[in-house]
């Protein structure tokens, strides 16, 4: 893995809030004008999949601009492999108890705000969450799998005909098997696969292999040093300029905030976009430059957990990767054999922590520079958004196609992977269409040679240092 950075990674954690800085926080946003609409190509991991593809706004239903791919009309598809991230889901109980103690204190504060009339407005805001939600699919996240579901069948109509098998698995997060479920509901009953509920089995060694690699876990997941960059954003020059500017909207001293609380309102903001459509007051509180600011917070935290700042993160994933192909060899086989295909359509809903990595084992969205707490000018242009990348309802498709009157017979099978809808192009060729074989051998390496259970073994000497991974 990327050995530690000589950056301030040295350093603590930021520390623990002072108790009456929360309180004022809150009440900022109600007074302000609107601002909802400017952050919110910047909530990250907490973005609405329209962000991604803004003609869904106007309709939930369309297609968006044509697909420049360039198969040949010969080519008809034997199969779609699909990994979803689960639909706009609630809070979850953790994020909910934190601002409701936030909250609680805006209230008992309210009294003696009077200087800072924006503090007591937003007082005002009616706390709707309850941390019963935890992290449950919205209504707007059922509707987010049942859409993307009817936009799949129309735009691979062969493949979602009447009485083609479908095989749907989920972790076993109630968010991602209600995912699931939404996606079979929105293909509707004209599809016979075999009654209205199909079953959607659980499989979290594939949906969650993360929880399953002891190295990621001990390294990453449990190892507070492995956060550094983070943790040293948190305390550094772009983070103290929000900081001081909440706390001067707020009339509090900039010792009363930290950048864990600043993160409390922002993502309450992102919440009440996604979940309700609504330009929520905590809003009002950040202008699109602390936005910015915020997602990079968010993005380094995806960069070093679930992507390219150690390569345990993405090498985890290679049980799911190298299930995909499988399952794209059998289709090959059972083509070739003259055999119906037994898995034409093969949906699994996940996460963004299922999704990130894998898209890092492939390859994709990777800087030529490591996000650091360093360097946060620098990348403001980065390929690594995890908004743009994995929002909610996040979607990465295989399509295998068989290909008929080809000048060779290794063009026979062709590949098409779609992010989010769109197109990608492969790294081997710079095209949105590969041969199957072509595409194989790109990846021939991960394909062979990554072995999660050797992966993931934990170092038999006992380390604490970043140093090792």
């Amino acid at each position: 893995m990327r050995p530690r950075s000589a950056s301030s990674c040295g350093s603590r954690a930021v520390a623990a809030m002072a108790p009456g800085r929360e309180a004022a926080l809150l009440l900022l946003l109600l007074v302000l004008p609107p601002a909802g609409a400017g952050l919110s190509g910047y909530f990250g991991t907490k973005s609405r999949y329209e962000e991604v593809n803004p003609h869904l706004v106007s309709d939930p239903l369309s297609l968006g601009p044509a697909a420049s791919g360039s198969l040949p009309a010969s080519c008809t598809p034997l199969q779609l492999r699909a990994v979803l991230r689960h639909g706009t889901r609630y809070p979850t109980a953790g994020q909910v108890r934190r601002l409701g103690e936030l909250h609680a204190r805006l209230l008992r504060r309210a009294a003696g705000a009077a200087a800072c009339p924006a503090a007591a407005a937003l007082a005002d805001w009616p706390m709707w969450y309850e941390e019963s939600l935890d992290g449950r699919l919205a209504p707007q996240g059922r509707r987010d799998m049942e859409q993307l579901a009817r936009r799949l069948a129309a735009r691979f109509p062969a493949l979602f005909a009447a009485r083609r098998r479908l095989a749907l698995a989920s972790s076993s997060k109630h968010r991602c098997l209600q995912s699931g479920a939404a996606f079979r509901r929105g293909l509707g009953p004209t599809l016979d696969f075999g009654g209205d509920e199909v079953e959607v089995e659980v499989n979290d060694s594939l949906m969650r292999f993360f929880d399953h690699c002891a190295k990621f876990v001990a390294l990453v997941e449990e190892n507070d040093a492995a956060m550094c960059q983070v943790n040293a954003f948190k305390v550094g020059p772009e983070m103290k300029k929000v900081l001081e500017k909440v706390a001067s909207a707020l009339c509090l001293p900039v010792e009363e905030l930290n950048a864990d609380l600043v993160q409390v309102a922002f993502l309450t903001c992102s919440y009440e976009l996604a979940i309700k459509n609504v330009t929520s007051p905590w809003c009002s509180l950040f202008s699109e430059e602390d936005a910015k600011v915020l997602e990079y917070l968010n993005d380094l935290k995806q960069y070093w957990k679930r992507g390219y700042g150690y390569d345990i993160n993405s090498r985890s994933s290679c049980v799911l990767f190298q299930d995909i192909f499988q399952h794209l060899d059998k289709a090959v086989e059972e083509s070739k054999s003259s055999k119906p295909i037994s898995s034409p359509l093969i949906v699994q809903v996940g996460h963004a922590e299922t999704l990130q990595p894998l898209l890092a084992l492939m390859g994709y969205f990777k800087d030529d520079e490591p996000l650091l707490a360093t360097n946060y000018a620098q990348q403001a242009q980065r390929k690594f958004r995890s908004g743009r990348i994995v929002p909610y309802a996040a979607n990465l498709v295989f399509v295998l196609y068989h290909c008929e009157h080809v000048n060779a017979s290794q063009e026979e099978y062709q590949v098409q992977l779609l992010l989010n809808e769109k197109l990608l192009s492969f790294h081997h060729s710079n095209k949105t269409t590969s041969t199957y074989t072509d595409l194989k051998d790109y990846y021939k390496d991960i394909l062979e040679n990554c072995h999660f259970k050797e992966e993931c073994e934990v170092p038999k000497v006992n380390v604490t240092a970043v140093d090792e991974l």
